[in-house]
């Protein structure tokens, strides 16, 4: 009887305790409740908010939002490729063969033969030594400054850069610079600062994602040969997009051997799914294999990824036919904006930035755009510098010319409207 009484006074304070505690918890989260409650409502007001609009069929030209069918022309899917039924059947054979999901991380169990596959013809595509597949490309940057640098290194980056590689560099000890966007003198300015440092690096994108620019790679590695450099790309924007055939920068400017590490995602122009890669000189990426944490404490990319992006890159070999589709839409498109009277920022990519300067206009015009039919997105600050807000249009393979038409004509009439065409 004593040990049952005595379970039972244990068991009722126990009850006291858990109930304090828990009581505890919601005053300290009522506290941190008020905090966000009172950001969220502040995001609200400047308008940053950022609201989810639900695609309710598969990602293409054509989507369907709210049960209206739109032309997106807001996707990264370059090539047109996310839709794609050759690779909806690559993924599925493959998930047949090797199951649905690899359970682990490459270095203990979540190898398979097909992701050594897919390494190789990233490597191929792009001409380099050796590749590492991540998750994402976020994590391909996040995971690549640290393992290699060090607090007597230096990294100098474009100052457009994409948050990824801010993030990234973040992460890492070595000493920063930052040079203006695509501008060569302050680049050369950087690295004599730099010179006082044992290994750098400069680091870009290749399409800078706002402004759809390229980076002038050629310029670039002359200054990494005068000043001792290393040279990074980002090809998450001009992989499959820029270069004669849309092999990236290195097709475009002919820097093939000198740029040292690229990184780039599966989830744009190849595919539209998910994954990244790091692909470059041999060494860098077997250290990376080695050290870099995202690679290591993530679970690593699922089969049907695999045989999707295989298959990609089969496709990609046979023909050519996709990327000159995409050249020939974004010329087709720019010029027919242009006449219309448009501010289009100069683009070698599939990004078009349409110019609006005033923030609280792009969402005006993205809204009724809309209404119109046409899905895209207006940006301003901070995504873009203040005064410089934008609607930015995403030409794609899949896009025909009855698309382009259709979103053309309902630019300019809503530009009539809200008095920006005169």
């Amino acid at each position: 009887m004593t040990f049952v009484k005595q379970t039972s006074i244990n068991t009722i304070d126990i009850k006291h305790r858990y109930i304090k505690l828990t009581n505890n918890k919601r005053i300290m989260y009522s506290k941190m409740k008020e905090y966000l409650s009172n950001t969220i409502a502040e995001i609200k007001e400047a308008g940053l908010y950022k609201e989810e609009r639900l695609i309710e069929s598969a990602q293409q030209a054509a989507i369907t939002v709210k049960g209206k069918e739109v032309l997106n022309f807001c996707a990264n899917n370059y090539l047109g490729l996310s839709n794609n039924p050759r690779l909806i059947a690559a993924g599925k054979e493959m998930m047949d063969r090797r199951g649905y999901g690899m359970s682990s991380v490459r270095f203990i169990c979540g190898t398979q033969d097909i992701h050594k596959e897919l390494e190789a013809a990233i490597s191929d595509y792009f001409k380099t030594e050796d590749t590492i597949l991540y998750a994402a490309c976020f994590d391909a940057n996040g995971g690549v400054f640290e393992p290699l640098l060090g607090q007597e290194d230096a990294i100098i980056s474009d100052s457009l850069n994409h948050a990824s590689i801010i993030d990234g560099v973040r992460l890492c000890k070595a000493k920063r610079y930052r040079y203006d966007n695509a501008d060569m003198e302050d680049l050369e300015r950087c690295l004599i600062e730099a010179q006082e440092q044992r290994f750098r690096i400069i680091v870009t994108d290749g399409v800078f994602s706002m402004d759809g620019n390229v980076a002038p790679m050629d310029k670039i590695c002359d200054l990494a040969d005068k000043y001792d450099a290393l040279v990074m790309v980002d090809e998450c924007h001009s992989a499959g997009v820029v270069g004669k055939t849309g092999h990236g920068v290195n097709e475009q400017f002919n820097t093939y051997g000198r740029i040292d590490i690229m990184t780039g995602t599966l989830g744009k122009a190849f595919g539209g799914a998910i994954g990244g890669f790091t692909t470059g000189r041999k060494e860098i990426i077997d250290l990376l294999r080695q050290r870099s944490r995202p690679y290591l404490f993530s679970n690593s990319i699922p089969p049907a990824v695999i045989g999707a992006s295989l298959e990609v890159f089969k496709m990609l070999k046979e023909s050519n036919e996709l990327h000159d589709k995409l050249a020939d839409n974004v010329t087709y498109f720019r010029t027919k904006m242009i006449e219309a009277g448009f501010d289009i920022k100069p683009t070698q990519s599939a990004i078009c930035a349409v110019m609006l300067y005033d923030a609280k206009l792009s969402q005006q015009y993205a809204a009724k755009l809309l209404e119109e039919g046409i899905y895209v997105t207006g940006f301003y600050y901070p995504v873009v510098p203040k005064d410089q807000a934008r609607i930015r249009v995403q030409i794609s393979a899949g896009h025909e010319k009855v698309h382009l038409d259709r979103c053309i004509n309902a630019f300019v009439k809503v530009g009539e409207e809200l008095g920006v065409l005169k």
